[in-house]
């Protein structure tokens, strides 16, 4: 089992890509797609990483915002027209809450062709998910939740792994209490750090209703978290952003820090 972080960064990088990644378990052709980024370049970042799209049979939506939901719309238009050229052969099945799947139904007949969305609501199902429902996927229990966002309604995700371990993915926003009986127990937290909180007067992630490599930390280390990966960061610092977030935060969290770049794969063991 393992993630590939295809972006690691916030909605307005230019040196990375937008928040996106994909769990792979032991069925290699059966991937779960975690948001796509703010555009087509989800499609070369799978390419990259040596994944083909036609593998992916489940995608998540966390929300509405352009850098996390732009992608799906390319992923739908290359879905589509694979199933119809005949090399995608199974469904596919999008999982979001209400708002997200209206959203994505819309623009998908607005900015599509008819043969692109021909399997739409056929063999591309748009599936509404609510706050702590589960479902089967890739046969690992996935329950989903409702984070309490500030801004746009959002999403995360806690998945019982076939190993055994808990992983919890917290959004993009900062951690709240609502979160803590799926952050609770977790062997593996993803969680957001738009900057260092040496570079809060820099960055201004407060007012953005973002988080620091610190607040993250302390949330770990909060619940005995074992494993915590950083994402959804700003690109300022990429050439050195691994060394940095890494020395600031293990000031704050012991155990296993993680600071992927883009394509980076990481063993969930």
């Amino acid at each position: 089992m393992h993630i590939t972080l295809l972006g690691t960064g916030n909605a307005f990088v230019t040196e990375c890509y937008n928040t996106c990644f994909t769990l792979h378990f032991n069925n290699k052709n059966d991937i779960f797609l975690v948001d796509a980024g703010g555009g087509n370049t989800i499609l070369s970042q799978l390419k990259k990483a040596n994944i083909n799209y036609t593998d992916i049979k489940n995608i998540f939506v966390t929300h509405k915002h352009i850098d996390h939901i732009l992608g799906v719309i390319w992923m739908i238009r290359a879905i589509g027209k694979s199933m119809q050229h005949g090399t995608y052969t199974s469904d596919c099945n999008i999982y979001s809450h209400a708002e997200v799947i209206d959203i994505l139904r819309r623009m998908s007949k607005e900015l599509l062709n008819k043969k692109e969305i021909e399997f739409l609501d056929n063999r591309i199902h748009l599936i509404t998910i609510t706050d702590g429902e589960s479902k089967i996927i890739n046969n690992q229990k996935v329950t989903f939740f409702d984070i309490h966002s500030t801004k746009a309604t959002q999403y995360g995700f806690s998945i019982q792994l076939e190993n055994g371990k808990k992983l919890t993915c917290c959004g993009d926003e900062p951690f709240n209490d609502h979160e803590i009986s799926y952050v609770r127990g977790a062997d593996w937290l993803l969680h957001e750090a738009f900057c260092l909180f040496s570079q809060i007067h820099i960055f201004k992630p407060y007012d953005k209703h973002h988080s620091t490599v610190k607040d993250a930390c302390e949330v770990a280390t909060r619940f005995n978290i074992k494993n915590l990966i950083l994402y959804h960061t700003e690109d300022k610092n990429i050439a050195n952003r691994k060394e940095l977030y890494t020395k600031e935060g293990k000031k704050y969290f012991t155990d296993n820090l993680y600071i992927p770049d883009d394509l980076e794969v990481i063993e969930l063991n």
